[in-house]
């Protein structure tokens, strides 16, 4: 597992990726992000961090994405290969 590229699911059901650049205690800060528009799995969540984005998955890119840390309800490290170039 690659320790850059994460999902993160945030308050109010926003499904973000991207690559860590910032973890501190008043500011996430992901780079090269995307919200996750549609999953595209049949297996949830860690089908897409294990596997990266599928033929189904729709990523809407929105350059960098930042989250104060207790909004964050779920952090899912990603395969760095498998979202290579994604």
């Amino acid at each position: 597992m690659g320790p850059n590229k994460v999902i993160l699911v945030l308050q109010r059901g926003w499904v973000v990726v991207g690559d860590l650049a910032e973890d501190g205690e008043t500011k996430v800060q992901l780079v090269n992000a995307s919200v996750i528009r549609r999953w595209g799995t049949t297996q949830g969540l860690g089908e897409l961090a294990l596997k990266g984005p599928l033929k189904a998955t729709v990523l809407d890119a929105c350059g960098v994405v930042e989250a104060h840390p207790a909004a964050i309800v779920l952090r899912i490290p990603c395969d760095a290969a498998a979202w290579a170039g994604k």
